[in-house]
């Protein structure tokens, strides 16, 4: 699906793209290259095995891209799309760092922890980690079941 999204004047057109659609071309690649490996079909299991080692991973990457507008993924919340480009435009050193450890599977704690660790201010590191809100941007892959009404929102 790479249709156009009109943005404002002010950002350039993306692609919309859905998570769960890339999701089962990474899914698909992922047995076709073990089952390569392995000289037989390993079927479902493989799949099964990806979503267990990869999903979260796939997904915190993809949320990342959507926050900083990079590409509009349909079922991560709409107004997280470019938010920032609109926000932390004085705290983009300390954003990266933070962005780059959510990606990498961190969690707010973890990032508190290494702020701490390393002197940095816990107040513009809380700032930036309560804007992203990771912990309400959680989506179910589709073999999971939600496990709270909070669940399948995104990231």
């Amino acid at each position: 699906m790479n249709a156009c999204l009109t943005l404002p004047a002010t950002t350039t057109p993306t692609v919309k793209k859905s998570v769960h659609r890339e999701c089962i071309e990474e899914e698909n690649k992922h047995k076709w290259i073990e089952s390569e490996k392995a000289g037989y079909d390993l079927g479902e299991a493989c799949v099964n095995r990806w979503v267990k080692e990869h999903w979260r991973g796939y997904l915190r990457a993809k949320w990342v891209e959507h926050l900083q507008g990079k590409c509009f993924w349909v079922e991560l919340d709409r107004g997280d799309f470019g938010l920032l480009q609109r926000k932390f435009h004085s705290q983009t050193e300390l954003l990266d760092l933070i962005l780059n450890q959510l990606a990498a599977g961190k969690e707010n704690l973890d990032v508190l922890t290494w702020a701490i660790c390393n002197c940095i201010s816990t107040e513009p590191v809380n700032e930036i980690l309560e804007a992203l809100d990771v912990n309400s941007r959680r989506l179910a892959h589709r073999f999971e079941c939600p496990t709270s009404p909070g669940a399948n929102s995104a990231a």
